[in-house]
This record gives structure tokens, C-alpha cells and sequence, in this order.
């Protein structure tokens, strides 16, 4: 039977809608901001003759989305949230056997169908916002497609979001139909507030909320990139208002409560100050709203495979994230959005938020996939398939941890760490540690890594973890609570462990980011090469080791973010098969020289050395060769033949191409190990090397043969008419001979090289050697402008012959006999 349901903008394409998945069991709907899809569609299809009995599944990309769309659709059917509606999340469940729409997260979704991947009892799949497109959502799409073609045809699949790339996601459903919902709740007038370039955008935000609080009535909704911010301008905005302005900050760190707070209607008589991150855009109605106010800014993590780090960066909305924000302003009466930047910057935003599968940790995908039995990810329906690099670093690690075998097939391993539901690396750790009587405590670690804000935001994970078995609040019990099921599903004892600091059970899950403290207090040298520093006043600055958890930061120096200390002694009893002990040859960039040394070593940290004696032969070699890397070509000592050599060639390469060798500085230092280490064996210093070793290795580079072809081509030099031999110079685009205009007198050619075809650029000299002529014509300067300079060189140089006609003249190197 129809359900009575307030008509909202997406009320008038609920008909094609039906009319869609009665035919197809696949759809697309895009609607605006507001339009009411995420609480209205859900409930229609409950009365869809296809659905039986089934359970309708919808997909939310945050838990506060979640509660407040399964709290809303149970308000409009008058039931509490865990009758027909229900939610489902990581640490809080509201479901019982009646419930028939359940709004989950997208994470859960992705164990849902990864678990039973018939989706036994499930009618549809809705994913909604789905534009975020978040790693979660893109998989299990994915594997929801793999499961409707292959396992339930009857399955309906519906994609819906306000601002979605309809092209790329209807090639992927293919042949699925496109509805769009075009209203829109109220119109919302968008205007610009250009905001100076050094202007912080805290006092820009602070700026607009005062101003649009004295002009405008109802509640602001303002749109920071991140949970600093929030706090900065919580500060500014404190005192600025009476007690009728409520300031809510809302973000992910936040517990329920708190976010809940933020999203409740003002009571009557007052406003709201909400100050949210992007956890606002979607999804959820802040009752009251009518200003939003928007930063342009958001915080997206960016992972570097190279280094196993996810960062978070700050960059500018997309222009489908400003039209969501933008939306809110228009929920629940007409509204105004003001935009923090000019006019015309909106153009040149990105068209949508990058999708997460191309810059996220790969790692617990290529888990899940093993798991479903899929070792390519071309086998799958993906809109963007993952990267290749961050794919092959995502495997490495698994078969470092022993998750997946050699042929990337899960093994007895990887499925107990898949089963626990966290970051692969953690998970290692959690088994790891249940094998060695402390799972419950690895556990209570990891669950505190995964939940932001748990035991406070200090970089000290020890202490963090000590706060958090002691805080009160539902969330906090939720989460021990979840630590223990992790615990014994891991294999973990059910007696009394030893107590275990959190150092000691990280190794297991970063061993790469292991750190020794190098130099000044707070700065760090990682495992994996890169550079972390700790601020000076925190007590970790202090330490000698450290394990890092989480870090931000670009290049080579990240800013420590979460930590706990570890000892020497805890790595050689933990990981000794971490540490190695090999006999180095190195370059010392002080002395120029070849060393050796046998050193203790935890990937790239040295934890002690012993010097050696000076090495020779091809190691030493090696490492000259890294040296000249370090110093440049210019610490070599190349003879004018030798940098002529190089000319000529650079030359042919330039003009011609192959067989002929690339001679730039760049070229050269990319292929030390050809022409610089094989002549060097008994060499041990830069300062040893001799020229005569560097032309021998430069014209090694020559391919066998072409050494006369290389004379022929561009020889070394030029004789002149006089019998004297001229060097040419090949540094330039075109070879250069610099040679007296005397010398060429009755030359009725223009000097060329390459079997004549290619000339010669003659800088022509006066008997000083000053230049008087630049020509690439001799005839034509003999025939043209030699008279102007032959009336200004012969005054200046009476000795020397400058005859009328100097094609027809003899040359010479000497001046006139005395008396001529």
C-alpha cells in the first residue's frame, strides 16, 4: 500500500523511478541538494512489488549520514530507529528482526557482501552521495555488480547522488536508466566574497559570520577544511555574540552526542553558529540553516606507496562539492550561500573530488579482493581501475606480513587479518600479538588508532592508551567493548596478560617507521629514509626510539602526529630479522673518499658502525661512482680533450640522433655505472681519478665503428688555407670555428664539416684576436660587407693586409714586409 510521504522535489520522478527498477534492476538518480533522495526513496521502494520481503540496503558515506537518515525515515513512518529502519555502523548496531531498510556505512556494506556474497535476503542496493566516491563505495559497487551478473539478477542496484558524472557511471551500469529530479526545496542565492591572498582563512570565515549574523536572520553553517580551523574560529567567534547565538563545532573526531548536538534544531528563540568540516555536505538536514558559508577549502588524505604514509592535504573544493554546500542554505527555506573566493575562480575548480581509489592505501583492497577470489582488478567493474604502483606496494606489503603468497593468493594469515576488520598493518599486529599473550592489549591499540579521539589528540600513544582504558561515555565503551571481540577473535587468551607497552606491539605494524633520533632534540630519521620530527616541548622529543604510528608532512620531514617510544633492545628481541649487519663501502662527501665500514642497521637508520680498512676494486668503484652523484661532473677533472670529446659527440647526438650518445650533464650521471666505474677499480678518491680514465670512458659510450665516422662527422679541428689547424667548438647548436679573417683570404667556399654539408659558423678576428665579423656566408662577405670592414680595420691595423678583393688574395698569418 502507498505510505503517505511529504512531497519533496524528488517526489516527481518517484513514478519513473518505479517504472525503472520494475524493468531494470539497475538505475540512476541524480538529484540537487535537498531534493529529499536519501529519506523519501528508500521508504517508496518498500512498497515495490520485487521486493518480497527483502531488506532494502542504503549506503551512507559517514555514520552521522547514517543515524540522522535512518532517524529521520523512522520519524516520517512514526517508529523509533531499529523498528523498519534501522542502522548499522562499526561500533553501534540499531537493528532487530523487523527492520527492512538498514542504512549502513559503506565500510560495512563492503564486509556485508564480502561475507555473503549472494547478499542473502537483500532486495536492493542503494548507494547514495555516491559522487564522494570513497574506496568503499567504488568496491563494493563493484562487487555488487559481480554479484547481480553472476549470482541474483533479481538484485536492484541504485545509484543516486545530487552531483554525480552521469557519463562515466551510466557506461559502467550499462544500459541502466538515467532519472533526474531537477527541483529543488528553495532557491538559494549564491554570492562571492573574495578573500586577499594573505588573509588566514579563519579570520576570512570569522569575517563572514559576523557579517552575515548582523544582516541576515536563521542559523549559518560554515564549512572549514578541518578540526583546527573549527577550533581557531570557535575562538574568534567566542564573546561576539549574546546567549541567544549557540556556536556547534561538528566534525569526525566528535562523539555522538556531540555530532548530534550540532544537527539538532535550535530551540525556539535562539540560532546556531554550526562550524563543520565537509562531514556536513551531504546527507543530513541541519534544521534552521539558511546561510552557509564556504571556505572553498577541504582536507583529503593522499597516501605515498613509496613510504606506506597517508597525508592530509589541503586543496579547493570541486565545483560538485560547492553545489552540495551551497544546498544546505536551501533545505528548509529560501537561502544564502556565501562563497570565500572571486567569481571567476569557480571555473577552474576540479568538476568533482578526486576518487579515493586513486591516491588511498590500496592494502586492505587487494586483501578484500584475495578474499573474493580475484587476484586482477581488471576482473571487476571498477569506473577508475586502482593504480598500478600503489596496487603492486599494497601486494609487497601483504606478502611482507605474510597475508597473501607469492602469487597473491590469500594465505591462513591474511584471512584471520582480513576477518578482523582492520588496516591490514594493524591487524598484523593484533594476531602477532595474540600469538604472543597480549592480543587484548594490541587490540585496545588498534581500536584507538582507528577511532579518532579516543584517550585525547596528544602525539603520545602510551599515554593516549591510558586514557582511553579509563574514559567514561558510550562511545569509549563501545569501543572497548570492541577491542575485546577483536581480541578473541584473534585467538587472544581469556587469562590475565602482562602488561605490554604500546612501542613494543606497534613493531609488528610499522616496523618501516621505526625512528632514531638524529641531531637536535625532536627530529628523527625513519626506517624507510624519511625524515619526522616531534616538537620540543612534548616528552617524546626526548626519546631515542621511537615508533610513529602517524605522521603529515611533505618530502623528506613529516610532522609526528601519533607515537610511542621503543628501545634497541625491544627491536633485536621483536624483529631481528629487521636488523642487519653488512660490511658497507660508501663515499664520505668530506674527504671525497672511498670508505669502509661494518655497521649495524635497521633499513635506513645505522645503529652502530665499525670502521674498515679503505676498499678498492669494483665496490669502491660503485661508490666513487655515488660520490660523483652527490658532487656533480664537476668534481671530475676532464682535459680540454676530453670535454671536446664530449662536445662532439653532444653534437651529433643533438643534430643526428642514435647510434650517437646523449653527453648532458644528466645523461652522463645516469650511466656512471658504463663509462665511470669500469675504468676506476683501483681508484679510492675523486681526487685520484685522472683525465686520461675519463676520455677512455667517454669514448667507450661510442658503439663500436663509429670512432672514424665521429672524425668524419665532426672532426677536431679546421685547417685553413694558411696549413694552420683551428679547433672547432661543438658546445653550441652549431660548430664554431674562431679563426683571423687573414687565414681565409682566397677561400671562394664556406668552410664545412659532415662531407660538406654542414657549415661552420665563422666568428672572423682581427690580427688581436677581437671578433670583427659573425657569417655563416663567406662568399657574401667578401662580396658584401668585408668593404665597410676593411675601412675600419685597416686604419686600426696598417701592418696587416686587408686587400680589395680578398677571394682572389694569399692567405697569411703574418704581417706585411716592412716597406710595403
Amino acid at each position: 500500500m502507498a505510505r503517505a510521504l511529504p512531497f519533496l522535489p524528488v517526489t516527481e520522478s518517484l513514478p519513473a523511478l518505479t517504472a525503472a527498477l520494475a524493468n531494470a534492476n539497475r538505475a540512476i538518480l541524480s538529484a540537487p541538494p535537498g531534493a529529499g533522495k536519501t529519506t523519501i526513496v528508500p521508504i517508496h521502494l518498500l512498497d515495490q512489488t520485487w521486493r518480497g520481503d527483502g531488506r532494502i540496503i542504503l549506503l551512507e558515506p559517514r555514520r552521522l549520514a547514517a543515524r540522522a537518515a535512518a532517524s529521520r525515515m523512522a520519524n516520517l513512518l512514526g517508529e523509533t530507529v531499529g523498528e523498519t529502519v534501522g542502522y548499522r555502523m562499526r561500533l553501534d548496531n540499531r537493528i532487530s528482526g523487523r527492520t527492512r531498510i538498514e542504512v549502513v556505512t559503506e565500510g560495512v556494506f563492503a564486509r556485508m557482501i564480502l561475507d555473503d556474497p549472494e547478499l542473502s535476503g537483500v532486495a536492493a542496493v542503494l548507494f547514495d552521495e555516491f559522487h564522494e566516491r570513497s574506496l568503499d563505495a567504488d568496491f563494493g559497487l563493484a562487487l555488487a555488480l559481480d554479484t547481480q551478473s553472476a549470482l541474483r539478477p533479481d538484485l536492484r542496484l541504485l545509484v543516486m547522488s545530487a552531483t554525480l558524472d552521469i557519463e562515466r557511471i551510466a557506461a559502467l551500469l550499462v544500459d541502466a536508466p538515467v532519472i533526474r529530479s531537477e527541483g529543488r526545496s528553495f532557491p538559494v542565492d549564491i554570492r562571492y566574497r573574495d578573500r586577499p591572498g594573505g588573509e588566514r582563512i579563519e579570520d576570512a570565515v570569522t569575517a563572514a559570520i559576523v557579517e552575515a549574523h548582523r544582516t541576515e536572520s536563521g542559523s549559518i553553517l560554515a564549512f572549514l577544511p578541518g578540526q583546527a580551523e573549527i577550533k581557531r574560529v570557535a575562538e574568534r567567534l567566542d564573546g561576539r555574540f549574546d546567549q541567544t547565538t549557540l556556536i556547534t563545532p561538528l566534525y569526525g573526531n566528535l562523539g555522538q552526542k556531540e555530532q548530534d548536538a550540532a544537527i539538532r534544531p535550535a530551540p525556539e528563540g535562539y540560532r546556531k553558529i554550526v562550524l563543520a568540516t565537509s562531514i556536513a555536505e551531504t546527507s543530513i538536514t541541519i534544521d534552521g540553516v539558511r546561510v552557509v558559508i564556504d571556505s572553498g577549502l577541504q582536507r583529503l588524505p593522499v597516501f605515498e606507496p613509496s613510504t606506506g604514509i597517508t597525508r592530509l592535504e589541503t586543496v579547493k573544493v570541486s565545483r560538485a562539492s560547492a553545489d552540495q554546500r551551497a544546498g544546505r542554505a536551501g533545505r528548509t527555506e529560501t537561502g544564502l550561500a556565501i562563497r570565500l573566493w572571486h567569481s571567476g575562480q569557480t571555473a577552474a575548480l576540479p568538476a568533482f573530488t578526486p576518487p579515493e581509489i586513486l591516491s588511498g592505501d590500496l592494502s586492505n583492497l587487494v586483501l578484500d579482493m584475495a578474499h573474493w577470489g580475484v587476484l586482477d582488478p581488471a576482473s571487476l567493474s571498477f569506473i577508475d581501475p586502482p593504480p598500478k604502483v600503489a596496487w603492486n606496494e599494497a601486494k609487497a606489503l601483504l606478502q611482507l606480513i605474510g597475508a597473501l603468497d607469492a602469487a597473491g593468493a590469500m594465505t591462513p594469515s591474511g584471512r584471520k587479518i582480513r576477518d578482523l576488520g582492520l588496516p591490514v598493518r594493524l591487524g598484523a599486529m593484533v594476531l602477532s600479538a595474540s600469538g604472543a599473550g597480549a592480543g587484548r592489549q594490541a587490540a585496545e591499540l588498534a581500536v584507538l588508532l582507528t577511532e579518532q579521539g579516543l584517550g585525547g589528540t596528544g602525539i603520545d600513544i602510551e599515554e593516549r592508551l591510558r586514557r582511553f582504558r579509563q574514559e567514561g561515555g558510550e562511545r569509549a565503551a563501545s569501543a572497548r567493548r570492541l577491542a575485546e571481540r577483536l581480541a578473541l577473535s584473534a585467538g587472544a587468551g581469556k587469562g590475565t596478560e602482562s602488561p605490554t607497552g604500546a612501542g613494543p606491539l606497534l613493531l609488528h605494524a610499522y616496523p618501516d617507521r621505526i625512528a632514531m633520533r638524529r641531531g637536535a632534540r625532536g627530529r628523527f630519521v625513519m626506517a624507510n629514509g624519511r625524515g619526522a620530527e616531534v616538537s620540543e616541548t612534548e616528552r617524546l622529543a626526548g626519546a631515542d626510539m621511537l615508533v610513529i604510528a602517524d605522521l603529515t608532512g611533505r618530502a623528506a620531514q613529516g610532522r609526528v602526529l601519533a607515537a610511542a617510544e621503543v628501545s634497541r633492545s625491544d627491536i633485536e628481541c621483536l624483529l631481528p630479522e629487521a636488523i642487519q649487519r653488512p660490511e658497507e663501502c660508501f663515499f664520505d662527501a668530506s674527504s671525497r673518499q672511498v670508505r669502509a665500514r661494518r655497521v649495524t642497521r635497521l633499513g635506513a637508520i645505522v645503529l652502530d658502525e665499525t670502521p674498515l680498512a679503505r676498499p678498492n676494486g669494483p665496490q669502491a668503484a660503485e661508490a666513487l661512482a655515488e660520490g660523483v652523484r652527490q658532487l656533480g661532473l664537476t668534481c671530475l677533472p676532464f682535459s680540454k680533450a676530453a670535454e671536446q670529446l664530449r662536445q662532439r659527440i653532444g653534437f651529433l647526438n643533438r643534430t643526428i640522433g642514435e647510434p650517437w650518445p646523449d653527453m648532458s650533464d644528466e645523461a652522463l650521471i645516469a650511466s656512471l655505472d658504463t663509462w665511470f666505474t669500469p675504468f676506476q677499480h683501483t681508484v679510492r678518491s675523486v681526487d685520484d681519478v685522472t683525465a686520461a680514465s675519463l676520455s677512455d670512458g667517454l669514448a667507450a659510450l661510442l658503439p663500436h665503428g663509429l670512432q672514424r665516422e665521429l672524425d668524419r662527422l665532426a672532426p677536431t679541428h679546421f685547417t685553413a688555407p694558411t696549413g694552420q689547424n683551428h679547433p672547432i667548438r661543438y658546445d653550441g647548436a652549431e660548430p664554431v670555428l674562431s679563426i683571423r679573417v687573414q687565414e681565409l683570404f682566397g677561400l671562394k667556399s664556406h668552410p664545412a664539416i659532415g662531407g660538406g654539408k654542414l657549415p661552420l659558423v665563422l666568428e672572423l678576428t682581427s690580427p688581436a684576436h677581437r671578433p670583427i665579423q659573425t657569417t655563416r656566408d663567406l662568399p657574401g662577405f667578401w662580396a658584401g660587407s668585408w668593404k665597410d670592414v676593411r675601412a675600419d680595420m685597416r686604419g686600426r691595423y696598417p701592418k696587416h693586409p686587408w686587400p680589395d678583393n680578398p677571394a682572389d688574395a694569399m692567405p697569411t698569418t703574418r704581417a706585411k714586409p716592412r716597406g710595403t
